[in-house]
């Protein structure tokens, strides 16, 4: 028997929001689902664990229909934000509360890294240990779904970084769907082997990170997902050059993007996106007239730590493009506000959406 999580038209309404109707189907995988405040991300979970009864639609486990079943038989284990362990209990006993037998806890223990805090209660627990226990208390019970509600908000980034990488290797040997929703992008792309980009109750967006990064269906993913490079374009020729809205500068496209302007004629307006990532930063003289080299003027930028974003305006049109670029290029370059500068815009990751 199929071990799939799947929602058939599943939909709900309340104090405004309309929820669906949503078809998803959740393999022995980890599907993350990611949106912003209010898309209706805890929603779902409150659905799938039973905690929100559906106006219509339905939810099957195993094959094994979920509408109406009381939540002790469900076999869905949810995880909340902030771990909702009993506060009477010490770590060790909100385990064993739901472990069949001690060695199970002994298990969970060894995995999760919690050996040391068992005999600790929840006030005395640091965020990442207590979502860490939160997370053994629902294995404990060995559950066929695994629903988790941004375990890792607020946490410290080395925390995160840190638990990202264990919790995604605990998720591989699973063998059960998972389904995790967060408005973080990198712990998506971390620990999702599909992505889902919710919006208002509905799905934009459903695919690996990859192809949800590289190849986003509408302006609205382009942007959640971090292509802070989207604006209107002009298609100039079937071949694949576009023309930037405003004072005509001509971009190429490359194969990503040849599926979408064989049906774009010459004369039609697309949406174009591109990562700040894939943009190449150089001196003014490396605008050589090469594929998509331009040449601007950084007007703003920022210092984040493992990279600087700058914000370029491109001489000659009304079009500002945002590029990341490693520290070490910032201070060969010397690039600062009003720095004169070339930009590379490759053209296999410009992305036309229609």
């Amino acid at each position: 028997m199929t071990g799939a999580l799947e929602l058939d038209g599943l939909a709900t309404a309340y104090d405004g929001f309309s929820f669906g109707p949503l078809d998803l189907r959740v393999d022995e995988e980890v599907l993350t689902v990611l949106g912003p405040s209010g898309s209706g991300k805890t929603t779902l979970l409150s659905l799938v664990a039973g905690l929100v009864v559906p106006d219509r639609g339905s939810v099957t486990l195993k094959g094994r229909s979920l509408v109406g079943r009381p939540l002790e038989s469900r076999r869905v284990g949810l995880v909340f934000q902030d771990g909702a362990l009993f506060p009477h209990m010490t770590a060790r006993e909100n385990v064993a509360y739901a472990a069949e037998a001690d060695e199970r806890v002994a298990d969970l223990a060894a995995t999760l890294e919690i050996e040391g805090v068992l005999d600790r209660r929840p006030a005395a627990l640091s965020g990442g240990e207590r979502r860490r226990v939160a997370l053994a208390r629902t294995l404990a019970a060995d559950p066929d779904a695994l629903l988790l509600d941004e375990p890792l908000t607020s946490l410290d980034e080395p925390v995160r970084r840190r638990l990202r990488t264990e919790l995604a290797d605990l998720f591989a040997d699973l063998g059960v769907p998972v389904v995790h929703v967060t408005h973080d992008q990198r712990v998506a792309t971390a620990l999702g082997d599909r992505v889902a980009v919710l919006r208002d109750g509905a799905i934009a967006q459903v695919g690996t990170p990859a192809d949800v990064l590289r190849r986003p269906a509408t302006p609205f993913v382009a942007e959640f997902t971090g292509s802070d490079n989207v604006f209107e374009a002009t298609v100039v020729a079937s071949d694949g050059e576009v023309e930037t809205d405003g004072d005509g500068a001509r971009l190429r496209v490359g194969d990503l993007t040849l599926d979408v302007t064989a049906t774009a004629p010459a004369g039609t307006t697309v949406t174009a996106c591109l990562r700040p990532s894939r943009l190449r930063v150089a001196a003014p003289a490396a605008a050589d007239g090469g594929p998509n080299a331009v040449a601007g003027t950084v007007t703003r930028w920022a210092n984040e730590g493992d990279e600087y974003r700058l914000v370029v305006a491109v001489n000659g049109a009304d079009l500002e493009f945002v590029a990341s670029v490693r520290p070490d290029r910032v201070e060969s370059l010397s690039l600062s506000a009003g720095a004169d500068v070339s930009l590379a815009v490759p053209p296999d990751h410009v992305h036309l959406i229609t």
